[in-house]
């Protein structure tokens, strides 16, 4: 006697395939879904895929972006890793940049947002007050910082009045060139200080009443109530920042030429890093080699390590948000 064989429930109806009808619908549903998206992939395939692949390509070629490509092996990874002194540097200034200016853009646009919660009358004056030097161009904010700070500026012009009689050289020391760049970002802080306004005004009213019921001080609330509520706000700005930063470009190349007062025209040559290297990032050196160069190989090599250290940035920074927000 031959044992029946059970169907399993969507057994015969795989075998069978579906009908015509749902098949043609969820066709259709594809198709609909493609033609949405297709505006993304499009931007997507154009502006990321196609560059990142072809800076892969490029990186084992020799190219002057006249001639046909000549292939060279690891020659450009070997040039830029271990024969490119300007490398380290330039990674070295990037770095400086993204630890200490996206800690003190952090900082700094927490605790005016705190103060801007605290005023009781005008507070809408102040939020656009802060907020307005971000909407001025990179490069006009740079050009009136170097003014400023310049060496007989009204910076230290004021430092003399108030007894520094010896102030800092600002733009043109290669030890205060950075501190300067910070400073330059803090006054432009302004988006940060909005975001945080609106997050500080989102943390529940009811558990910071409860915490000063239980006769907790200011510090304990902000370190048991506010920040926790506002932790994924942070984990946002420094993320953002640091994304930005390490492609930091225009502020560090315009205040070292004007600073120098070497300004690059038309059939002169750029001169990068003023003061000796202190000005040096990784999207300058991307810009020396590509573009005043033409050597399109170490170039993207340049590129494929500016990404490869953003996503590990990125990375180490998302793995760690059970830390920082609180955990799932």
């Amino acid at each position: 006697m031959a044992t029946p064989v059970l169907a399993l429930p969507g057994r015969g109806r795989k075998r069978a395939g579906l009908p015509a009808a749902l098949r043609a619908k969820r066709r259709r549903e594809g198709l609909a879904a493609l033609g949405f998206l297709s505006p993304w992939l499009l931007g997507f395939s154009v502006f990321f895929a196609y560059p990142l692949l072809a800076a892969v390509y490029f990186s084992f070629y020799y190219y002057d972006q006249f001639n046909a490509p000549v292939w060279v092996g690891l020659k450009n990874w070997d040039y830029i890793l271990f024969n490119f002194p300007d490398f380290v540097t330039g990674l070295q200034n990037t770095l400086w940049l993204v630890v200490v200016m996206v800690t003190l853009q952090t900082v700094f646009g927490l605790g005016v947002a705190m103060l801007i919660t605290k005023i009781k009358r005008g507070g809408n004056i102040f939020r656009t007050l802060f907020y307005l030097p971000y909407l001025a161009p990179p490069v006009i904010s740079t050009l009136v910082f170097v003014y400023l700070f310049d060496a007989g500026g009204p910076i230290n012009a004021i430092l003399a009045h108030v007894g520094v009689h010896n102030p800092p050289g600002w733009f043109n020391s290669p030890t205060w060139f950075k501190p300067s760049l910070t400073l330059l970002s803090l006054w432009g802080i302004g988006n940060t200080v909005v975001i945080f306004f609106a997050s500080l005004l989102d943390v529940p009213k009811e558990q910071m009443e409860a915490a000063m019921l239980d006769g907790a001080g200011p510090v304990k609330r902000f370190r048991f109530v506010t920040l926790p509520a506002i932790q994924p706000v942070i984990l946002f700005s420094v993320v953002t920042g640091v994304i930005y930063t390490m492609q930091y470009y225009t502020q560090a190349i315009v205040a070292g030429e004007v600073a120098s007062g070497h300004v690059a025209t038309a059939g002169t040559t750029l001169d990068i890093g003023y003061p000796l290297g202190s000005s040096l990032t990784v999207p300058q050196l991307i810009y020396q080699q590509g573009i005043l160069n033409a050597n399109t190989g170490p170039a993207c090599v340049l590129s494929i390590l500016l990404f490869v250290m953003t996503m590990l940035f990125t990375l180490i920074l998302l793995r760690r948000k059970n830390g920082l927000v609180g955990g799932d």
